[in-house]
């Protein structure tokens, strides 16, 4: 494929503060994807419309409400609904390990506590978008 990793990047529910979702989204354009950031008080509903829209490769969540545990399940409900089974979903904020583990096993992707790079974050993304998007 002969185009940049395409990502979408979300805040959904009430959670109001987007100031972490804008530095990822930065980071991963300074990265060499292109970037789509929602902007906040998104429904699932519409980040998997979007992200269909966009045709992208990963969706990035910013969550720091404590709705992860009713967000991330909604999402990837509606993209096997919609056949994104080739798309990512991973995401990052304050979230509980026992949470993370049992979100994984849904099948949302590496989810990222505070603190975590901006690299290892854009390494992640390009890694599994190479090894499932046909990159």
């Amino acid at each position: 494929m002969n185009r940049p990793i395409r990502v979408l990047v979300a805040k959904v529910g009430l959670d109001g503060h987007d100031r972490g979702a804008k530095v990822i989204a930065t980071a991963l354009r300074d990265a060499g994807m292109e970037v789509i950031y929602t902007g906040l008080r998104q429904t699932p509903e519409m980040v998997v419309n979007a992200a269909l829209q966009e045709d992208v490769d990963a969706i990035g969540v910013s969550i720091l409400s404590g709705a992860h545990m009713t967000i991330f399940p909604k999402i990837i409900a509606l993209m096997r609904e919609k056949k994104m089974n080739d798309v990512l979903l991973t995401g990052g904020g304050i979230i509980p390990e026992d949470d993370i583990e049992q979100l994984n096993s849904s099948g949302v992707g590496k989810l990222f506590a505070p603190g975590t790079t901006t690299s290892e974050i854009a390494h992640y993304i390009k890694t599994w978008v190479k090894e499932n998007r046909n990159f």
